[in-house]
């Protein structure tokens, strides 16, 4: 599809995440939002770096994110850091879901942001946690990376 990662207007990224995480995979899903909710990420403020997605009554579910109060809403304002229902298709649904149940992952909010039709959505990633290790390695790689980066343009 065209136009599929066009216009991204992002409101909030988790950058621990690639480096707490090994991401298997990558999905888009969309969020079930108050008008205040969306109000308030118009505006730019939400943080999604300590929260997760996981089983809330046989759905999927974004647990912990904080998308603070809109003030002119003051008398119908949402709860900050109110379970959210995440819209996916039933089949990647049901598949989530048993991968967190038998295989130890863990389902980590990538980025949340507003596609080229300003419906809200939230790029959620399969993982599994790294060990120190790996992320040690992860380091290194980085590292030697930038320092070949660094060579490359010193000598050409």
């Amino acid at each position: 599809m065209a136009g599929k990662q066009g216009a991204r207007k992002e409101v909030a990224r988790n950058r621990r995440a690639r480096h707490e995480y090994m991401i298997e995979e990558t999905l888009e899903a969309g969020l079930m939002l108050t008008g205040s909710e969306v109000k308030s990420l118009r505006e730019g403020r939400a943080s999604i770096s300590e929260s997760y997605a996981g089983d809330e009554k046989g759905d999927l579910a974004l647990i912990n994110a904080h998308i603070p109060e809109y003030k002119p809403a003051e008398p119908f304002n949402h709860e900050p850091r109110r379970v959210r229902r995440l819209l996916v298709h039933r089949k990647e649904r049901d598949k989530l879901l048993g991968m967190i149940r038998r295989e130890g992952y863990t389902i980590v909010p990538m980025s949340l942001y507003f596609n080229d039709r300003s419906i809200a959505k939230l790029e959620i990633g399969l993982a599994r946690g790294k060990k120190m290790a790996d992320k040690r390695q992860d380091v290194k790689k980085r590292d030697w990376e930038r320092q070949k980066a660094r060579l490359l343009r010193e000598k050409g």
